[in-house]
């Protein structure tokens, strides 16, 4: 069944909690969590050629710490003020290369991303005032301004989650568990997938037929889960991102 290829199939050893991609470099960084351990790491891979430019990168804080954002080849995490809010506190930067820490600042907090770079504010100022850093250096280069800081368009599309019936037209090889599935055009093909429910177990499944109604692709993303399971995938520009059995990284060129 299966006639495309993964362009990238990278097994990590913890599972991916988060993904983040920065459009300019072209490069997906994963935030990894051992939640038994209470260890957290990152890693990077490009978009362009596959190479994986670290897995295992992590930072003083073990376990309190998270992915932020991503720009100009530059990963940004921060902290945790404690471990049982969701508050963040101070930043980190690290080369989305070498894996290198560039600068640190735990007085800063992240607000959101623009074109331009990352806006950023004192968290011991208030009322809080916006700048845009410099993501390279951590040095803040102007006050942010919104006319010319807009928002910054990081190209991901994401499947819409439809009932099943609507797509009936569709030649499936497996009923779609709770009538429900995730449903995604883009190019010439079209990005299926559905939970099926057999013999007590939970699966969760994806597919790509082509313009002729032909499955040229098909994996099974959990072979064993609980519940049903949120987003399956993503499409970043012609990329198809997703994640196998937690802790596999799979893309592939549509």
């Amino acid at each position: 069944m299966t006639q495309m290829l993964p362009f990238i199939n990278e097994q990590f050893n913890w599972p991916i909690w988060r993904m983040e991609i920065d459009d300019m470099s072209a490069t997906l960084f994963v935030e990894l969590r051992n939640s038994e351990d209470k260890k957290v790491a990152f890693g990077a891979i490009s978009l362009l050629n596959g190479q994986v430019y670290f897995k295992d990168i992590t930072t003083p804080e073990r376990w309190l710490t998270g992915i932020e954002a991503a720009y100009d080849g530059t990963l940004l995490v921060h902290n945790y003020q404690s471990e049982n809010g969701p508050v963040h506190k101070g930043l980190i930067a690290i080369d989305g290369t070498s894996g290198q820490t560039l600068w640190s600042n735990y007085t800063l907090a992240f607000d959101h991303l623009c074109i331009n770079g990352p806006t950023v504010y004192n968290a011991q100022v208030q009322p809080p005032k916006l700048f845009l850093a410099d993501i390279k250096t951590g040095g803040l280069l102007q006050a942010y301004q919104p006319v010319i800081d807009t928002p910054l368009n990081n190209h991901i599309v994401v499947p819409q989650m439809l009932p099943a019936d609507l797509l009936k037209e569709l030649t499936l090889p497996a009923e779609p568990y709770a009538n429900t599935l995730h449903y995604l055009e883009h190019n010439s093909y079209r990005i299926v997938s559905l939970h099926t429910f057999f013999q007590e177990k939970l699966k969760q499944h994806l597919y790509i037929i082509n313009s002729e109604g032909v499955i040229v692709y098909h994996d099974l993303l959990n072979s064993n889960i609980q519940k049903l399971q949120p987003e399956a995938f993503v499409v970043h520009k012609n990329n198809l991102i997703y994640i196998k059995e937690r802790s596999a990284l799979i893309v592939l060129n549509l």
